[in-house]
């Protein structure tokens, strides 16, 4: 049967700042901004380095010196605001010490047609507090607590302010900075794939590392049949070169691996077909396989 590899990322490209702020006392940044072009990082300002630096050649490039000094100050200030709603939000779940992180992500995505969706998201403590919803133009309460801040910013006015920023100055940035990286963010890396395990009564573990860009697909099948029993996909992790890694755990035991035939499946756009390992080749000596030990299901 032939099989079709389909991508379900629908965004073309994506802009994207993560801050978080975080309560004294350990040793780690109280205050942290990480921007993103699509998935990859290229600036960074923290608390205690007290700048926004680049993080890719190309913002290094074509930014002039002022885009870096009026971005310091920008986040001097808007620190200042993460770290009085951190207090209060302490104040009001009735926490007065410990460690406490407030986070935000928002951003913009520029689907191939043109469209544009964005989003701004609060969660405190790991978990979701505020999201805003732009179809209705209020702010979805997560958490009881964030009732009485839902309401004060509705009643200012706060979500048109936050959507005309995502249609109109988020846009512009991303097409400018897609604009600047075109050439790096256009890139596409294939993944080097290799399955292992331990011994015969540790699970198999499936790993591509090495690709981007970031969004890849890894699953298993068993006589060729989709499994999602007894699957573990971890998170997808960046690498220090700027490309991602990513491992799925098939816990099965040995009389089930001899019994059937159990096949991993990686698909990456930088892969002009599927790629699929055999966990058949693991028996014997063997507990590392290669690219070289892979096919494809349409040869």
């Amino acid at each position: 049967t032939e099989m079709l590899t389909v991508f379900v990322s629908t965004a073309f490209h994506s802009l994207q700042y993560i801050i978080t702020a975080t309560t004294p006392g350990i040793d780690f940044p109280e205050y942290i901004v990480v921007g993103l072009v699509d998935e990859e990082q290229f600036v960074y300002y923290d608390s205690n380095i007290k700048k926004m630096i680049p993080k890719t050649e190309w913002m290094q490039k074509n930014v002039r010196e002022d885009y870096w000094t009026s971005e310091t100050q920008k986040q001097d200030r808007v620190q200042e605001i993460f770290k009085a709603n951190l207090a209060i939000l302490m104040k009001r779940f009735d926490q007065t010490d410990g460690v406490h992180t407030l986070l935000r992500r928002s951003g913009c995505n520029l689907d191939k047609n043109g469209s544009v969706t964005g989003y701004f998201q609060f969660n405190y403590d790991g978990e979701e507090f505020l999201i805003l919803d732009l179809k209705t133009l209020t702010w979805t309460a997560a958490h009881q607590k964030a009732l009485g801040t839902k309401l004060k910013w509705e009643a200012a006015g706060d979500p048109h302010f936050r959507k005309h920023y995502l249609d109109n100055d988020c846009v512009d940035y991303l097409r400018k900075y897609v604009e600047y990286g075109n050439s790096t963010l256009g890139r596409k890396v294939s993944p080097e794939m290799s399955l292992s395990q331990k011994d015969s009564s540790s699970p198999v573990v499936c790993h591509a590392t090495g690709f981007f860009p970031k969004a890849v697909m890894i699953s298993w099948q068993k006589d060729g049949e989709d499994l999602h029993k007894d699957v573990e996909l971890r998170e997808t992790l960046p690498n220090q070169d700027g490309t991602f890694q990513k491992r799925s755990v098939l816990t099965v035991s040995p009389e089930e691996l001899n019994r059937h035939n159990y096949t991993c499946i990686i698909q990456h756009s930088s892969l002009e077909e599927q790629v699929v390992l055999l966990v058949s080749d693991l028996s014997g000596g063997t507990n590392l396989l290669s690219l070289s030990y892979c096919y494809s299901l349409y040869s």
